[in-house]
């Protein structure tokens, strides 16, 4: 096992937003805005990234002339969570006992 973190997730908001994405099927951004804290921009400019790395998958869409956007982790992503999870765990000397979502 290795204790190499996931530089992209470790950076504290990323790690906010897909700790949140762990845990449900799906979110939108007024969801995870509610939740953060986070500004408009900076949850753009963050899912960006995990969009570019194949983390985070992203569906914009208008219901009733109003835009809504969508965002899940992907297999990818999820596996990241997970394997983030493991190391800090290993590193901080926890056993992982905990059970894959």
């Amino acid at each position: 096992m290795t204790t190499e973190l996931d530089r992209l997730i470790h950076e504290p908001s990323r790690l906010r937003l897909v700790t949140l994405l762990f845990v449900v099927d799906e979110s939108d951004f007024v969801f995870l805005s509610a939740q953060t804290g986070m500004t408009a921009g900076n949850i753009s400019s963050h899912m960006s990234k995990l969009e570019s790395a194949g983390y985070v998958d992203v569906d914009k869409q208008f219901i009733d002339r109003k835009p809504r956007t969508v965002y899940r982790l992907t297999d990818a992503g999820r596996e990241a969570v997970k394997t983030y999870r493991e190391a800090m765990m290993s590193m901080i000397g926890v056993p992982d006992d905990s059970s894959d979502r």
